[in-house]
């Protein structure tokens, strides 16, 4: 019976001074609704700048790398073993790119438990062919099923289809940027010359958009036959091999695992991508940062708005202590107001902040170089209105605990005499 007097007080407070409790209110709707809407964008925004490089990089890359020689024909010498060598001007090893024994080394990551797909790959520099004008490029030969299946292949395709790679002999991909510079169309034929001096000529049969121009002005993808071809060597020729985890949060341990292993140079895809990820982090940081402080400032408004509430209910704080209430009674009507608050607040908050959210995610968005994208990005991960929630709880129960604390301490008589 006492706690449902303590909750009509509570109503008849909140209703007396009706306008600060819904401005109070309001303010809490405000920040949890914008906490929301941005760190859904902003992690939105991530995933799509992130997923532009990161989906297309295998999680471990294994390739044989040009480095200088570890060991000099001096370290051989028993004479010298102890002694401190400086060599100056060391040049590369002379090895080839060509990966040995490739399709054992994929057959056994097949069979890894920890592996989620693997997928060869032939990396070619070449010339395109412009009247007297050679452009720089790169041709990467691919199975393009396996290439589609683990690195999203067919989102970046923009025209033609990717599947003619294996079935239309000596085919290209062109990169947009580099067809917009040489106006190659689906069907053309252009001729490209390798290092070596060879020239091929290949059929157009689609474009490639990676979404970053200065890539799509080089690079162009064909099947792995036809790479081996313009490359001169035999059908056994790999100079990568792209490997994508269960997970890839294991992929430097791994990478460390496989080149001990195999023998051969491996690098993570936190190694290749660092940057990626540092910009993600400080964006992510910066929302959290915004997002927090609006709900810091609307605790304060909460705060002020029940410290002005005390002073107002002096008389009624003071009766309801004379009449037999004790002062947890008094502070958990002020706690209960504050509460009351932020549960309103934090549902109508969530609301606006989907609202808000679908919002955004309705806007067009369209950019040449991220053909694939038409609204922009929002991310509705529950876990943003969790920590909106609970974080909203939080504050407003501390703004209503430190003048809950304040009624309570109130001595009846000191304000009964003074008036």
């Amino acid at each position: 019976m006492k706690q449902k007097h303590l909750i009509e007080i509570a109503v008849a407070l909140m209703l007396a001074r009706w306008k600060q409790t819904l401005v109070a209110t309001i303010g809490v709707t405000f920040s949890i609704a914008l906490f929301i809407s941005l760190l859904g964008f902003m992690e939105g925004l991530n995933q799509l700048l992130d997923g532009l490089v990161l989906n297309r990089t295998p999680h471990i890359r294994l390739f044989n790398d040009i480095q200088p020689s570890k060991i000099q024909p001096i370290d051989l010498s028993e004479q010298y073993q102890n002694y401190h060598n400086f060599i100056s001007s060391v040049k590369p090893v002379n090895t080839r790119k060509e990966i040995y024994n490739a399709q054992q080394i994929i057959h056994k990551l097949k069979n890894d438990k920890r592996v989620f797909g693997v997928a060869p790959k032939i990396t070619a520099q070449v010339f395109y062919n412009l009247g007297n004008i050679d452009l720089n490029g790169i041709i990467n030969g691919v199975d393009a099923e396996k290439e589609a299946k683990l690195f999203a292949f067919s989102d970046y395709v923009i025209k033609g289809n990717y599947r003619e790679l294996e079935t239309i002999s000596n085919s290209i991909i062109l990169g947009q940027g580099a067809a917009d510079v040489m106006n190659a169309k689906i069907g053309d034929i252009i001729t490209v010359t390798t290092t070596e001096g060879e020239q091929f000529s290949l059929k157009v049969i689609g474009f490639f958009q990676s979404g970053m121009a200065e890539i799509d002005k080089i690079q162009s993808f064909a099947s792995l036959t036809t790479t081996q071809k313009l490359l001169g060597e035999d059908s056994n020729y790999i100079s990568d091999i792209q490997i994508k985890l269960k997970d890839l949060n294991k992929a430097p341990a791994l990478a460390i695992e496989f080149e001990d292993f195999f023998k051969i140079n491996a690098e993570d895809i936190q190694t290749a991508n660092a940057q990626f990820e540092t910009g993600s982090g400080v964006r992510s940081i910066i929302s959290y940062a915004v997002g927090i402080t609006l709900l810091i400032v609307s605790g304060f408004g909460i705060y002020n708005i029940l410290n002005m509430l005390i002073y107002e209910k002096m008389d009624t704080i003071a009766i309801l202590k004379a009449t037999g209430y004790a002062g947890n009674d008094v502070k958990k009507i002020f706690i209960s107001i504050s509460l009351s608050i932020g549960v309103a607040g934090a549902l109508a908050g969530v609301f606006f902040g989907i609202l808000l959210s679908a919002i955004i995610d309705a806007i067009p968005f369209s950019s040449p170089s991220i053909p694939n994208v038409t609204t922009y990005p929002i991310d509705y991960g529950i876990q943003y209105y969790l920590i909106a929630i609970i974080f909203a709880m939080v504050t407003t129960f501390l703004a209503g605990w430190m003048p809950a604390k304040k009624a309570s301490k109130v001595d009846p008589v000191l304000i009964i005499r003074g008036k």
